[in-house]
């Protein structure tokens, strides 16, 4: 690696002295002048020099001397000579006088003044190349501040030439110098822009910055041919150093993806020669096409850390297994070059950042081939069930229960009776989801610790089977919440912290709301009344308005409360003034005001229908965002609408002109048309596992979508080489619908099922101890249910087991398919739970 870096580093000085056009000497030094008349009189049309004028004796100017004498030798690689030029005691021109000599330093192009540096500026000889360069290179570096110069440079330059974008924390530093010499020989093939501003480097970035340090972003704006087409960027992940920008734009001006037809023990590209592995998909004559775009994929990815290329197995004889898809060339001379069997284009990027995954992929491939007849024997014993590892994997981890009231048979009824609103979370330790749940409800009694009003509590339906068979808890975890000791709501939602806790705070208030003065209405909009509310502004809030004529509305609006109540925020007003409030946002009374964003946004809907059962459906309908983003939590409210999806996948948040558009798109063609939504795989990683069902690899992001789940599970894809805009996405929507569009794939009809039964715990232990009571008294009727996981007498959805993220892949896609041993169509793995013996 010494001797590579060497002759890096020769190059480049090879580089800079093409650059320069003057001859070298073999040391620079500090020229003098006597005096300024001999200085002016010698200068030469296009010679660049640095002057600074002193009188003959100055000693306060000896550290500036030194660092000006020390960057003679940098700058006249660029063709700047440095100067001194005596000021005899006469004299009192301008560059002799006063307030120039030893305060400024001056930058000529043969007899034009190019630039004057007052001399603090100038503090070493990084200071001093980095300035004058700047001052040389001002047309070619081009200084920004705002994200929108930023933009408006890569809107010109697309298409055209790519940019390199440098932030440094201040300039005539280290790493302002490396920029700068950069730019001086780079400058002609790439657009260089600098900024010090770190607002601008925040806005560039998906993380937090540190903006202490300098930052450097490759612009791939070459690439975009759409005006609306973003340039990609790749970071520097080096410290910023001439050697690592050099590297860097070596690495970006190497081709995306190089396609070879020889023995790649012979391939050498500009990776391997800078210290890169160098990763082969292996492709054959019938794939060409999908491996093309699964090494494109790859190369975007791994993009400054590895090569990738294109190995066709038809044009070159390879000694290796036949379902080998991947092989892997280090840098190290005399290593091997390793041949592997991958499914998941996640798992060559790994290969490449963790070394060591290539002796663990190897091992899991061996071992996989000798027990592939036993797996097949003992399927019924493996049961794939996350919640179940992850309770397992964090079983020493000790619960804060203490803001948890026990309740028992002998304390029950007399708890419920001594509070006006009691939250009860019926559980079994023994079972994983109960124990998961039991977490999120320890964290919900930290959240709300000190709330009046609010008294959480447990009962254990293992110890006391008898209170939850009395209770009719038909299923674990079921949590309700008693008034005054009777009447009792079932949760119905995800069983997170937050939807927890907002479901506690909502049902503790009259749903709906009575509000009696206008400005209690006004308030309830603005997410500010009533105040226990206030924190949880960013929800969205429904007030009802009616006049005294319209009792009938009315009455069935109380009864959608009453049904609602705990999910929604439902506010009701009918004093005189009502029709006033309702004017005020278009609409007359019956009416509904749908505030979001605290109020920012308060729209009114005319209430048309009176009976209760379509109030509630037009009340859950309208709290649907008009463009969501699709998450595990709210994807079941959009599957139950039965609408074709129309679905943008980012890998991080959607640029401002595509959502732009695509709220255009939802709020055009809202009527019962599809559902507008996008999914970020960052937040929403399982959305990988979806594209691998709908595609044979991941296509490049952003990518938009058409899925219709309902009606033929056929997914169109967006042609990529088209800017996503209103105009273009209904275009290409009519062309689909007029049978036009070819499907890029077909969902399977066959039911989405778990591939093996659920384990039933109770009926396991039902023989071996069929007399066991947990306490003196209670009978075998006792027991819990027959079934953890059965549904309630009423079909509700609360009680059900939250779905883990895998499990949500598999019900919006098809099952992957299984593309071991042809050429790289890499699919996902399908990945074994744990044994119930080892849980």
């Amino acid at each position: 690696m010494a001797a590579q870096k060497d002759r890096w580093v020769s190059s480049l000085v090879f580089l800079l002295f093409c650059a320069s056009s003057i001859p070298k000497c073999a040391r620079a030094s500090l020229q003098q002048e006597p005096s300024p008349q001999h200085y002016f009189s010698g200068l030469e049309a296009g010679k660049t020099s640095l002057a600074f004028f002193t009188p003959s004796v100055s000693p306060g100017a000896q550290p500036f001397l030194e660092h000006v004498e020390s960057s003679a030798e940098a700058l006249q690689d660029y063709g700047v000579s440095v100067v001194r030029v005596n000021c005899p005691k006469e004299d009192v021109s301008r560059y002799c006088g006063k307030e120039n000599a030893l305060r400024k330093a001056f930058l000529f192009r043969g007899n034009r003044l190019i630039r004057e540096f007052p001399t603090d500026a100038l503090f070493d000889v990084d200071s001093i190349v980095a300035n004058v360069l700047f001052a040389l290179l001002f047309n070619e570096v081009k200084y920004i501040e705002t994200l929108a110069d930023l933009e408006n440079i890569e809107n010109v330059l697309k298409g055209k030439s790519n940019m390199v974008f440098a932030y440094v924390p201040a300039t005539g530093t280290a790493e302002h110098r490396a920029v700068m010499e950069a730019a001086f020989v780079y400058g002609t093939i790439h657009q260089f822009v600098l900024t010090t501003e770190a607002a601008l480097l925040k806005a560039t970035s998906h993380d937090d910055p540190d903006v202490s340090s300098a930052w450097l972003l490759f612009c791939h704006c070459q690439r975009a041919t759409e005006p609306a087409q973003p340039c990609r960027r790749t970071a520097l992940a080096q410290p910023l150093t001439l050697l690592s920008i050099h590297r860097h734009l070596k690495l970006m001006g190497a081709p995306l993806v190089t396609e070879v037809a020889e023995d790649p023990e012979k391939i050498s590209t500009v990776h391997l020669q800078l210290g890169l592995p160098l990763v082969f998909i292996l492709s054959q004559k019938e794939t060409y096409e999908a491996d093309r775009r699964t090494a494109e994929f790859v190369a975007w990815q791994l993009l400054g850390k590895a090569g990738v290329a294109l190995l066709s197995r038809d044009l070159v004889d390879l000694n290796v297994l036949q379902r080998s898809n991947v092989a892997l060339k280090t840098p190290e001379e005399g290593m091997p070059i390793q041949y592997l069997v991958l499914e998941d284009t996640d798992e060559v990027i790994t290969l490449v950042e963790d070394k060591s995954k290539v002796k663990q992929i190897q091992e899991d491939e061996q071992e996989e081939e000798e027990d592939e007849d036993e797996k097949e024997n003992n399927n019924q014993d493996i049961q794939d069930d996350q919640v179940v590892e992850a309770v397992s994997r964090d079983k020493k981890r000790e619960l804060p229960l203490e803001q948890i009231l026990v309740l028992t048979e002998e304390n029950f009824h007399s708890s419920l009776s001594e509070a006006a609103r009691t939250v009860v979370l019926f559980y079994a330790s023994w079972e994983a989801v109960s124990l998961a749940v039991l977490r999120s409800y320890s964290e919900v009694a930290a959240l709300l610790k000190g709330t009046p009003g609010v008294l959480l509590s447990r009962v254990n339906c293992w110890d006391w089977p008898g209170l939850c068979s009395q209770e009719n808890v038909t299923q674990f975890p079921t949590m309700r919440i008693y008034k005054e000791g009777q009447q009792s709501v079932t949760y119905g939602g995800m069983w997170g912290t937050e939807e927890l806790s907002s479901f506690i705070l909502l049902s503790h208030l009259s749903c709906p709301l009575k509000l009696a003065t206008m400005d209690e209405a006004e308030g309830y909009l603005r997410g500010e009344f009533p105040p226990q509310l206030s924190s949880h502004h960013h929800h969205p809030s429904l007030l009802g308005v009616f006049s005294t004529a319209t009792s009938e509305a009315r009455e069935a609006f109380e009864e959608a409360g009453n049904i609602l109540s705990g999910h929604v925020r439902m506010g009701m007003y009918f004093e005189d003034d009502a029709l006033a409030l309702s004017r005020k946002y278009s609409v007359s009374p019956p009416a509904l005001l749908l505030a979001r964003s605290g109020g920012r946004s308060v729209e009114g809907i005319a209430l048309s229908k009176h009976s209760v059962q379509d109030m509630v459906q037009m009340i859950r309908y309208e709290l649907l965002d008009v463009f969501p983003e699709i998450t595990v939590t709210n994807l079941p409210q959009y599957l139950q609408l039965r609408k074709p999806f129309l679905i943008l996948f980012s890998a991080g948040d959607i640029s401002q002109m595509e959502s732009k558009e695509m709220l255009k798109l939802a709020k055009g063609r809202r009527q019962q048309a599809f559902v507008a939504c996008w999914l970020n795989l960052q937040r929403t990683p399982v959305g990988h596992g979806i594209l691998r069902s709908y595609f044979s690899t991941t296509p490049s992001l952003p990518v938009l979508l058409w899925v219709n789940l309902h009606a033929g599970g056929q997914v169109f894809r967006f042609p990529p080489e088209h800017s996503i805009t209103e105009v273009n996405v209904l275009s290409w929507l009519e062309k689909l619908q007029a049978g036009l569009e070819i499907p890029s794939s077909t969902l399977s009809e066959e039911d989405w099922k778990p591939p093996l039964p659920a384990y039933n715990f109770l009926q396991m232990m039902e023989p071996a101890m069929p007399e066991l009571s947990p306490h003196p008294g209670d009978s075998p009727a006792q027991h819990p249910p027959n079934s953890p996981g059965g549904d309630t007498a009423g079909g509700d959805t609360a009680t059900r087991e939250e779905p883990s993220q895998e499990g949500t892949a598999e019900e919006v896609g098809s099952p992957g398919r299984g593309l071991r041993g042809t050429a790289p169509r890499l699919a996902a793995r399908d990945r074994q739970g744990k044994r119930h013996s080892e849980l």
